[in-house]
């Protein structure tokens, strides 16, 4: 019998719009070139050769007769128009529970050939033109633009004239009124953020959740534990749970515990400390700045691991604790207020090393709420923590949160304070 037909009704009309447009745009191209243009002009490696080098020459010579030809740009976006087109109807037959999320996810050249795009030279050329002074008589209808399509709320931010940020990335880096993010003191953990819920919940074995049903691994997201008691801490690099203890301090009743936040571009940028902790080590990965978009974390598999991120680890009540900045396109710029050494989306880089910082002298004491540092546009924070294992959560995946907001809370940690006796520590910025 054959199978029902899947019908999709999540299928976005912009997506749609966007598949049709550019398969018109690939016949567009062909019908006013003609079909001499479209074998003369590739850009992928079409194996043109002579013949006469195939009958008198050996292998390496017919290889060295490839050459390389360019493609009508309307025949590449028709591809990619095919391939998102493909992706969005598996992933709207995996909302439907017809497929496992796992079917989701790219192949391997898939992300080979995304990670092929410049966009770390198209993230800097953004930066450059945040950064632009704006004529004041441009500035409502340009940063009225941006605030209209990412439906920013100016009526929170501290200044609410448009004409009074001279660039966009001024807009992005915005603070907020007094008291607007007021913070849930009868939580431990509160959000550093204001953003969605990707995922939360026990770390298990040493795997972190990207998306439901999609998990990379705590070393890989980590690197090397150098920062346990006692110098560098060597364990199998093949190892998931053995790196996963050495990350415990109380392996008995504690577990470590993972949230992961998205922020939209439209959200305020600004991160701060989610607990009261102490920072002692920093470590800086280059990467890729692939989207952090929550459909390409539910397509690309370990997307958290290829980016380029920043992670502070340190200490607190109850044994280690992260805070990782993940940086994503157009957001490659990550600045952290108490670590001025921090450079991101640098021109050359190298994904296999990367780069440590110890704060020996003095550790660098943050309490909930404080401020910690900003992104441009919209990227990630992935918290990873060790708390008891009868902790509490207190979100949901897909779940909007506003900073300050409690993620989690752990049993008599503030015995006889109700949140109305509790006095707010001070504005929020």
């Amino acid at each position: 019998m054959a199978s029902p037909r899947i019908r999709f009704p999540y299928v976005k009309r912009y997506k749609l719009f966007i598949f049709w447009s550019t398969i018109i745009l690939a016949f567009t191209e062909f019908h006013q070139f003609g079909p001499r243009y479209i074998t003369e002009h590739w850009v992928l490696p079409n194996l043109f050769f002579d013949t006469n080098i195939m009958a008198q020459s050996s292998l390496k010579q017919y290889l060295r007769s490839l050459r390389w030809t360019p493609l009508p740009v309307g025949v590449g976006l028709a591809l990619i128009a095919f391939q998102q087109y493909r992706h969005t109807r598996k992933r709207e037959a995996a909302k439907l529970g017809q497929l496992e999320p796992c079917d989701c996810l790219a192949d391997e050249w898939e992300v080979e050939a995304y990670k092929l795009l410049p966009l770390r030279s198209f993230s800097r050329a953004w930066g450059w033109v945040n950064g632009l002074e704006l004529p004041e008589w441009s500035r409502k209808s340009v940063l009225g633009l941006f605030v209209r399509t990412y439906g920013c709320n100016m009526a929170e931010a501290e200044v609410e004239d448009l004409n009074k940020y001279k660039c966009l990335s001024e807009l992005f880096r915005r603070t907020l009124k007094d008291g607007l993010r007021p913070l849930d003191m009868s939580a431990s953990v509160v959000s550093p953020v204001d953003g969605r819920i990707l995922s939360f919940g026990i770390v298990s074995c040493g795997m972190l959740d990207q998306v439901k049903g999609v998990s990379y691994p705590l070393r890989k997201f980590l690197g090397p534990n150098c920062w346990s008691e006692g110098g560098p801490m060597v364990v199998n690099k093949d190892d998931d749970d053995c790196f996963h203890r050495s990350c415990l301090r109380d392996c008995e009743n504690n577990t470590l515990y993972q949230c992961v936040i998205y922020l939209a571009p439209g959200d305020y940028h600004r991160f701060h400390s989610c607990a009261d902790w102490k920072v002692n080590f920093r470590r800086h990965f280059p990467g890729e700045l692939l989207s952090v978009n929550p459909s390409i974390a539910a397509w690309v598999r370990n997307l958290f691991v290829l980016n380029e991120r920043v992670t502070y680890v340190g200490h607190w009540k109850y044994g280690f604790l992260s805070m990782t900045a993940v940086g994503a396109t157009n957001v490659g710029s990550v600045r952290v207020y108490f670590d001025d050494d921090l450079n991101t989306n640098e021109k050359k880089w190298n994904s296999s090393i990367f780069h440590d910082k110890y704060f020996k002298e003095k550790s660098i004491e943050l309490s909930r709420g404080g401020e910690f540092g900003e992104f441009n546009l919209g990227s990630t924070v992935v918290l990873v923590f060790e708390a008891p294992k009868d902790t509490t959560i207190c979100v949901d995946i897909g779940q909007k949160v506003r900073m300050g907001q409690a993620l989690f809370r752990i049993p008599n940690s503030y015995v006889g304070k109700a949140r109305s006796e509790i006095v707010h520590p001070g504005p929020q910025r």
